[in-house]
């Protein structure tokens, strides 16, 4: 006999269809969180295939008709859409409804998510730190989240209640939650995750600018080193461009400190202070280390 889910919900609106969305409706269906999953997309082309793939009883491109009846709302698209998709789903939600999110900026969710929905309506921002360089419903698997990190962010006031709910749903998929000032989460995941796909980013686009020839063997050769930036660099474009807009004070204060560091060490390669480069290698590897221990390698 299957176990019961920790957490039932009637009906379960997604807005967006991603690879978080279409993760988190493959653990709905798995476990039986709710009977009814709802699905809202841009294109006629992601609905069909959610629908294909069994992961949607019902979709539709209107946000409002989405949520219509829906006791959870899972806000997946992008974040530079916040504020147009609350604005437009706002009428159909029922009091009582809970609104949550799985974007990688909380502030900029609670100043364009909150303030457009209704009175009754709870709002527990939230962020499943899972995912690959892959996007769309296809990228999709219910293991994604199986042993990593979500951090909610809900503002001062919110219902307990609806608190538990979403934790108890994210630790249902098979996630450690933990509660966060938002402010504080923006700074941290600047650093861990933000700074790291700007980076990668560049790196790799400064591959591209070389001459053909020189572009073709950093292709041939690449080692781990490369082609680990160049699995981060092929993560979703419109959604990158969101979070760094969206979180570029937290971003930009971490970029300058990274810009200091690597000052230093450029200065350490030209006048050849190896200690100094030792040390600083020995510190960092110090950091990876304490990664595989967490289990989060």
């Amino acid at each position: 006999m299957t176990e019961a889910p920790a957490v039932r919900f009637e009906r379960i609106a997604l807005i967006g269809i991603g690879l978080i969305g279409s993760s988190l409706a493959r653990v709905v269906r798995r476990d039986g969180i709710a009977p009814h999953i709802a699905v809202c997309a841009r294109t006629h082309a992601t609905l069909d295939t959610a629908r294909a793939l069994g992961i949607a009883d019902s979709t539709t491109t209107d946000p409002r008709a989405c949520v219509d009846g829906a006791d959870l709302v899972v806000i997946c698209s992008p974040l530079g859409t916040y504020g147009e998709v609350a604005r437009a789903m706002a009428p159909g939600l029922r009091e009582g409804a809970i609104v949550t999110d799985v974007g990688s900026a909380k502030e900029c969710a609670i100043t364009d998510i909150g303030p457009r929905l209704p009175e009754g309506v709870h709002f527990v921002p939230g962020h499943p730190i899972a995912g690959t360089e892959n996007s769309g419903p296809e990228a999709g698997f219910a293991e994604l989240f199986q042993g990593r990190y979500c951090i909610l962010t809900p503002p001062t006031g919110t219902d307990p209640t609806a608190i538990a709910r979403v934790e108890a749903l994210w630790r249902q998929a098979g996630m450690m939650v933990e509660r966060m000032d938002a402010r504080h989460h923006d700074r941290v995941l600047a650093i861990t995750s933000h700074l790291p796909h700007l980076i990668a980013y560049t790196i790799v686009g400064t591959a591209t600018d070389l001459a053909d020839e020189a572009r073709s063997e950093v292709i041939k050769f690449s080692a781990g080193g490369f082609r680990d930036f160049t699995r981060i660099a092929a993560s979703d474009p419109v959604m990158w461009r969101d979070v760094f807009l969206n979180n570029r004070d937290a971003v930009l204060e971490m970029l300058a400190r990274f810009t200091e560091d690597l000052t230093a060490l450029q200065r350490a390669i030209r006048w050849g202070e190896g200690e100094v480069l030792q040390d600083h290698f020995t510190r960092t590897r110090e950091i990876r280390r304490g990664i595989v221990e967490a289990k989060q390698a």
